[in-house]
């Protein structure tokens, strides 16, 4: 099922409604919907290079929208809507043992997630407005997190072109996440040394 899913979200980027599309899947996937936006980003962004930065910057502003809506279920409707959406995707227990840390943690979990998917995006979302972090942190952080995202496919897309996209489906999010473990790691190391 998950690669029938997977296969249809990356035949959307052939249709004239495909920007269209990709603002949708944005908005979902930080919301609700556990495929990312990248897949449908990158094939666009290759098919049209001159529409990279376009399309990040649509993908970027329909995921903060998206954020925002995974913000407010949380804040407003945890049990009744977040929960239950977390119990499916398996990350109630992931958010369960964040819920306890507190706001800066978040902080740290949605620049990671923005950036690399660690951890998915919508729990991050949701556990915000759980937590009720202050929403317009949670609106510039998404921005930086997720822009820069974005941004810097466009860019590495731009520049290198075909030739970069296998290297970026495979093996940019191990980057990043090595990067984010490094941010997650810093905080830990920074939180207990002052506390």
């Amino acid at each position: 099922m998950l690669r029938g899913l997977y296969d249809w979200t990356l035949s959307l980027a052939a249709r004239k409604s495909a920007e269209w599309w990709l603002a949708f899947i944005a908005f979902v996937e930080s919301s609700v919907f556990f495929i990312p936006a990248d897949v449908l980003f990158l094939p666009m962004a290759l098919a049209r290079p001159e529409r990279a930065y376009r399309y990040a910057l649509t993908a970027t502003v329909a995921s903060v929208l998206g954020g925002i809506a995974g913000w407010l279920i949380g804040y407003y409707a945890y049990d009744t809507i977040a929960r239950p959406i977390l119990e499916h995707f398996g990350g109630l227990a992931t958010f369960e043992r964040w819920q306890s840390s507190g706001a800066g943690l978040m902080l740290v979990l949605l620049v990671t997630s923005g950036a690399a998917h660690l951890p998915p995006i919508k729990v991050v979302t949701i556990l915000a407005g759980a937590l009720h972090v202050n929403l317009l942190v949670f609106i510039v952080s998404a921005i930086v997190a997720r822009g820069a995202r974005f941004l810097l496919l466009a860019w590495l897309l731009r520049r290198y072109g075909e030739e970069i996209r296998e290297f970026i489906e495979k093996r940019l999010g191990l980057i990043v996440g090595a990067g984010a473990a490094a941010l997650i790691l810093l905080y830990i190391l920074v939180r207990y040394a002052h506390g």
